[in-house]
């Protein structure tokens, strides 16, 4: 008798590597990805989330902000744009043509085929619309689509309960809380892990595409099926 015989190991699966992403525009209905640039697009998401606290509000929980001027705030887009890992996207809302936040592709491990969504900069115009969850649907598509990976994680400050109630609302699972894990801005922070699969993904990819379809909403934009409603239960 082996070794193998009386101790439980991983099944055998296909070791390729993943692709890595790459500076592309992903283009839907309502929302762009572009890569991040800022000549481009550092006026509107500096006005859109700096200048009084309401505005302001967006930068809690990220490592950086707010900016006292745009100076500042496009020296460090400049510096965003510049790097491969954490990867930044600007999100274009379609309606306006304005850039109004930003997301990236982080902590990218092509061998494993895992990649993380992360830094994510949602303004106030652009939260709780279309346009946002049209963004995540493009991310994750690009991810286990086009990249070919396996393993897509998204993590946040345990306290941060719209971001964890909007990882579940895209079909991310809770995998727990990792406690004092780092540091941000000088203050503990416990991260929650969340997670979706390859082997997920067909069908929250097809309740992504449910709800983004254009009879899903009324003349007024509202939604006749909530994308809760529609998302697999977290690990089905």
């Amino acid at each position: 008798m082996t070794d193998q015989d009386t101790q439980p190991i991983g099944p055998l699966v296909d070791t390729h590597p993943a692709q890595r992403p790459a500076r592309v525009t992903l283009k839907g209905r309502w929302a762009t990805l572009e890569p991040l640039d800022a000549k481009k697009h550092a006026v509107s998401i500096y006005d859109a989330a700096n200048g009084d606290p309401e505005r302001e509000r967006v930068w809690t929980y990220l490592f950086d902000g707010p900016y006292a001027n745009l100076h500042d705030f496009r020296a460090s887009l400049e510096a965003k744009a510049r790097s491969e890992d954490p990867l930044f996207f600007a999100v274009v809302d379609n309606a306006s043509g304005r850039a109004l936040g930003y997301q990236t592709l982080m902590r990218i491990d092509a061998t494993n085929r895992v990649v993380e969504v992360g830094n994510i900069l949602y303004t106030r115009p652009l939260q709780q619309t279309r346009a946002t969850t049209e963004a995540q649907y493009l991310f994750a598509s690009y991810v286990f689509d086009t990249l070919g990976n396996r393993r897509y994680e998204w993590k946040c400050n345990a306290l941060n309960a719209p971001s964890r109630r909007a990882a579940e609302r895209l079909g991310f699972t809770f995998e727990g809380v990792f406690r004092q894990h780092m540091f941000v801005k000088g203050r503990n922070r416990d991260t929650a892990w969340y997670a979706m699969l390859d082997s997920e993904w067909p069908a929250r990819k097809a309740a992504f595409e449910r709800w983004l379809r254009l009879d899903n909403f009324d003349a007024e934009g509202r939604q006749k099926e909530s994308l809760t409603s529609l998302m697999p239960r977290a690990g089905a």
